[in-house]
């Protein structure tokens, strides 16, 4: 049985670059067997090893060019122009395809187990989340900017408390793995706060100081800060608080319309926002059906070719009754249609993304 580094491996090929050496091997052998001796299609079979060694293992390319070996052995398919220099020269080059094989095999493996490795750790910092957390559906996506990179700079958590149930929406200094250890900081801090802390600006300051003492006892004189956006839905239901410290305000979802949810604006965490008065909190009321969305601004700073902004609540009001005409804004089907849409809008994106959308559950649904 093939290993699960084997399995995963075979599926980074497409299924038909598997199959062409197949389909090579036999097309030639058909055409020499059938084709008049003077058609020369026997060169052919010296690019069979090398491209096998690209795709197959060095037993499937071992075989292959021993068959194909064969092919130009046997009086059947054998041309009269193929010396037996030209056997020793593909001999030759088979052996070169089956190394290499073997070495692409080896690295292929090694990428692997990384990218495995990689996904766990995208799994322990940023974990799934349910589709509901106590009283509140939630749906988040998060994308890195760093090609091949499964974790960056933006994050997002919810979390029950003794206070309700609050969420996270935060956009680390940088992005990519350089800020991976900032954002496991981060969410160690506010995983511990939110079951301490009554007040969310007291949750803002436990997250701050976490950066500050990470800060002081760098390797190098460093700084490091973050936007963060903090949300309560509290147990009794009916509002949401929210706590901005430098970040964007989230977006409220309602009629078919999306408005930005106004708060007193803090400064960045990092910044020694625990030494100072932290922002109030502010609070809105929720109806049946409202979603409130957070995200980062990789989405709204993503421009276009002519280099216009992606204008989120513009494009998001213009949508909502269009793709939900019967008004219920599903907060998964949300953030699949922001990210959908500004990858069209901008194309390539350049920054980090999370997007994390949430709403209170209908009493049915709790019942």
């Amino acid at each position: 049985m093939a290993s699960p580094a084997a399995r995963s491996a075979d599926g980074l090929q497409p299924r038909w670059l598997r199959v062409l050496p197949l389909v090579l091997l036999t097309g030639v052998g058909v055409a020499e067997w059938l084709a008049p001796g003077w058609v020369q299609l026997a060169f052919l079979f010296a690019a069979l090893p090398p491209l096998t060694g690209l795709v197959y293992g060095p037993r499937m390319t071992t075989l292959l060019s021993v068959l194909a070996l064969l092919l130009l052995v046997l009086p059947a398919t054998r041309p009269p122009h193929v010396s037996d220099a030209d056997l020793g020269a593909v001999g030759a080059i088979s052996v070169g395809g089956v190394v290499v094989s073997w070495i692409r095999t080896r690295y292929v493996r090694d990428f692997v187990v990384v990218r495995n490795v990689a996904e766990e750790v995208q799994r322990a910092v940023l974990p799934p989340l349910p589709e509901r957390v106590d009283g509140v559906r939630c749906a988040a996506l998060y994308r890195a900017a760093q090609v091949g990179a499964l974790v960056g700079g933006d994050l997002y958590d919810v979390r029950t408390s003794p206070y309700g149930v609050r969420a996270l929406v935060a956009d680390v200094q940088g992005h990519g793995l350089a800020a991976v250890g900032t954002v496991t900081a981060l969410l160690g801090a506010f995983r511990e706060a939110v079951l301490d802390e009554a007040d969310l600006g007291a949750v803002a300051a436990r997250m701050d100081r976490r950066l500050l003492v990470d800060a002081e006892n760098a390797s190098e004189p460093t700084e490091l800060f973050a936007t963060a956006l903090l949300l309560e839905f509290p147990e009794a239901g009916g509002e949401v608080r929210l706590l901005s410290c430098g970040h964007p305000l989230p977006l409220l979802i309602r009629d078919g319309r999306a408005r930005e949810l106004p708060a007193e604006p803090g400064p960045p965490l990092g910044l020694g926002v625990a030494g100072t008065a932290p922002p109030r909190a502010a609070s809105a009321a929720l109806r049946p059906g409202d979603v409130v969305l957070g995200y980062t601004d990789g989405v709204t700073e993503a421009r276009d070719a002519a280099g216009a902004f992606y204008s989120l609540t513009g494009r998001l009001t213009g949508a909502v009754g269009r793709e939900w005409p019967a008004g219920r804004v599903p907060t998964s089907g949300l953030v699949e249609f922001v990210w959908r849409d500004v990858t069209q809008f901008a194309g390539a994106i350049q920054d980090d993304v999370a997007l994390l959308a949430l709403s209170l559950c209908r009493r049915q649904e709790l019942s």
